[in-house]
C-alpha cells in the first residue's frame, strides 16, 4: 500500500490529504487506514507534511529512483559484510545494467 500511496503523491505533484490521497488511488481503504499509512511515511522521511486545515497534507520527499536508492542503502547498511552484498549484487546484474553501473563509476552520464 505504500508504494500505490507514493505513487498518488508523485502523480499529484502537489500536496495531497489522506482523502484526496484515498480518492486518487480508488482504493476500498478507510481514510484513516491512509492517514496512518500516511503517518507511518512521515516517520520513515519518505513524506513531509504541512498543515492542511485541522490535518496535514503530504508530499514525497523523493522521487522514485530516491527511494529506490535509498532502500538500497539501507538494506546494504543493515549488512555487515558489505562486500560480499555488492559482489552478489553486481553479480546479478545484467549486462546492460553493469555497463551503466561502469559508466556512472567512471563519472560518465548515463
Amino acid at each position: 500500500m505504500e508504494s500505490t500511496i507514493l505513487a498518488a503523491l508523485w502523480a499529484a505533484g502537489a500536496p495531497l490529504t489522506p482523502g484526496q490521497v484515498q480518492s486518487a488511488i480508488g482504493a476500498e481503504l478507510a481514510r484513516t487506514t491512509v492517514a496512518t499509512i500516511l503517518s507511518r511515511l512521515y516517520e520513515k522521511g519518505t513524506v513531509a507534511r504541512t498543515r492542511a486545515g485541522r490535518g496535514f497534507a503530504y508530499t514525497p520527499t523523493e522521487d522514485a529512483p530516491g527511494l529506490t536508492a535509498r532502500r538500497m542503502h539501507s538494506e546494504l547498511r543493515k549488512q555487515e559484510d558489505r562486500s560480499t552484498v555488492l559482489a552478489r549484487f553486481v553479480s546479478q546484474l545484467t549486462d546492460e545494467d553493469e555497463q551503466l553501473l561502469r559508466d556512472l563509476l567512471d563519472g560518465e552520464a548515463p
